[in-house]
């Protein structure tokens, strides 16, 4: 057997007619590498290592890419079921602060949601702000109070059908005392004496609100022009708040507010305010549901805002709507109307 055996810095390879020849480093090596191929019997320890490594890496660069391959496919995997869940199994509303108030929406979330295997995402603002929402986009269904704007907003392509699901009335509360003398007057009336006074102090909501927008209403056929009275001195203070707060705030400084009955039942045992003024057919409060059109917002979720709407409207619902409140305040917060405008 032939023995490969030199000093260190050169080694003797066997030539193209098998003698031994002395050649620099580089040749040296490539000369060997050819001469094992062509002599398989011979050992060279190097050609080995070299294969070793070279299947080490190979291994290493198969592990990397099978790595990589599943960490793609996990997140191919995971976007796709995030997708799915997004566009079918939640629904996103925007509600007047008067329903969130007085804890209708906390107690028909969950009914609704396990019915439909759906979750519901409840957004609580102003009348104004859940129309601007809904003319957005940013929602797929809204459930407010301001029939006016109700109607433009039906009009004007954004949503698909107003339908009104429930009512109750607002009311003018105040310090017990009335001191304005306003009691048993009709609203108008009782605002315009406020204006003619102008020594007792009224809150107003001043956020576009549908309560907001129902106050303008009155003023407006009491004879004021609203930038006038929002002018008119310091006894009208604009909160710029929800129902809730700000009934809290006409407590704290003794003033009258024009609220709706569900909240002020919700918050009675924190005021002292009581119902001045409770009767005439301007305070008429009314819920509606609408579902934003698909030709508006493509990408609503039409057919579960179509099932909420179901929802609000069946007999089931519509019982425990207007059973809502009862045990607790003595008295219905809101009355059912299912799809019908009450007169």
């Amino acid at each position: 057997m032939l023995s490969l055996r030199a000093p260190a810095y050169e080694r003797q390879t066997i030539g193209r007619e098998g003698k031994p020849s002395h050649l620099p480093c580089l040749e040296r090596r490539t000369a060997l590498n050819l001469e094992v191929r062509a002599h398989p019997g011979i050992y060279h320890p190097l050609s080995t290592s070299y294969r070793r490594l070279f299947l080490r890496v190979k291994n290493n660069h198969t592990k990397t890419l099978l790595t990589i391959l599943a960490v793609v496919v996990l997140v191919l995997t995971s976007l796709a079921a995030l997708t799915a869940c997004t566009s079918q199994s939640r629904l996103i509303m925007a509600t007047t602060t008067s329903l969130y108030d007085t804890g209708l929406w906390g107690y028909l979330e969950p009914i609704f949601e396990e019915e439909y295997d759906v979750e519901l995402d409840v957004m609580y603002a102003g009348t104004g702000k859940a129309l601007e929402w809904g003319q957005r986009g940013d929602v797929d269904v809204i459930t407010v109070h301001s029939k006016s704007r109700e109607l433009q907003f039906v009009a004007d392509g954004y949503g698909v059908e107003r339908i009104p699901f429930a009512y109750n009335y607002f009311l003018i509360v105040g310090p017990e005392d009335d001191p304005a003398g306003i009691k048993g007057l009709t609203p108008e009336a009782a605002f315009q004496k406020l204006m003619e006074d102008g020594s007792a102090s009224f809150v107003s909501r001043g956020d576009d609100s549908g309560t907001h927008g129902k106050e303008k209403a009155i003023w407006a056929a009491a004879g004021y022009d609203y930038e006038e009275v929002r002018n008119a001195g310091t006894w009208y203070i604009e909160a710029g708040i929800g129902m809730g707060p700000t009934l809290t705030m006409a407590h704290e400084l003794e003033a009258y507010t024009l609220t709706d009955m569900g909240t002020y039942l919700s918050f009675k045992s924190d005021l002292d305010l009581v119902p001045i003024v409770d009767e005439g057919e301007i305070l008429l409060n009314v819920y509606s549901v609408i579902a934003i059109s698909p030709e508006s917002v493509s990408s609503t979720n039409i057919e579960m805002a179509n099932n909420l709407i179901e929802f609000l409207t069946s007999d089931e619902i519509q019982e425990l709507i207007g059973d809502y409140g009862v045990d607790e305040y003595g008295m219905q917060l809101f009355t059912p109307c299912a799809g019908n405008e009450p007169e």
